[in-house]
């Protein structure tokens, strides 16, 4: 009985510790907006003071106000509206050292007008940067795919006016639908030399179709060009007989000495 009683005790007491130690490995408190802050073991009643913070962004400097016991994740929001800068590419130095979002400002010995640096998380430099390049490199391709579309259009009409000539029975020169093909292909070798990512590949897409539609209309006038039979217009001329005006009579002067 002793001992089993021991066991129990045992039991009581090891369940016991663990629980404190859990208990003192739970740092971390969730803010009302979502945020995952420090907790802190003092409950206070009144009302935390706010204060400014004079935060320097490489040339440029910010002042801001705040709450004494905010977070540092939370003066990343307020920096976002002043900066551009998302919470996520910022990093802010105080005293030396990075401080993370879950710590607080008094925490960390944050007193009024105290000094902030903030910088720029490299690896966001260089997504903007691989941004930047990418977008410069759609916009070459919307001036060139632009371009094209251009030509195409003026193509297009002559293809609309041969059709409408051969659907009214007249017969064209063949050479003209073949240069037009040809015409046609040179701005499709244009379309895919082009390289085009995201809306740009939409929009080569759509003028390769056109490309397509017109050369295939032109081999379809073709075909209804060849069995056209051409017009011969003949002239009947008429004959007119030639009657030669009447001749006067030239008066005898007569002389007189």
């Amino acid at each position: 009985m002793l001992k089993r009683k021991s066991n129990v005790y045992g039991k009581m007491q090891e369940t016991s510790s663990t629980t404190s130690r859990d208990q003192e490995e739970i740092d971390c408190e969730m803010r009302p907006g979502g945020m995952l802050v420090q907790k802190r073991s003092d409950k206070t009643d009144y009302l935390a003071p706010n204060v400014r913070l004079r935060v320097t962004f490489g040339a440029l400097r910010y002042e801001i106000s705040v709450n004494s016991q905010a977070s540092f994740g939370e003066v990343k929001k307020l920096l976002t509206v002043e900066t551009g800068l998302q919470a996520g590419e910022q990093k802010l130095i105080f005293r030396g050292k990075e401080r993370e979002n879950v710590e607080y400002l008094d925490r960390c010995g944050v007193k009024d007008r105290s000094k902030v640096v903030l910088m720029e998380d490299p690896s966001s430099i260089e997504r903007r940067f691989i941004e930047m390049r990418r977008n410069a490199k759609i916009q070459s391709a919307l001036r060139a795919i632009s371009d094209v579309s251009f030509e195409l259009d003026k193509l297009a009409d002559q293809v609309s006016a041969l059709e409408e000539s051969i659907s009214k029975g007249v017969k064209v020169a063949e050479v003209q639908i073949t240069t037009l093909i040809e015409m046609l292909m040179r701005q499709a070798i244009k379309l895919d030399n082009i390289t085009a990512e995201g809306e740009a590949s939409a929009i080569k897409s759509l003028q390769g179709k056109r490309v397509q539609k017109c050369v295939e209309t032109l081999d379809v006038l073709k075909i209804r060009n060849a069995k056209v039979k051409p017009v011969v217009v003949t002239t009947k001329w008429e004959i007119f007989e030639f009657n030669p005006p009447p001749t006067t009579t030239v008066p005898q002067w007569e002389f007189f000495d």
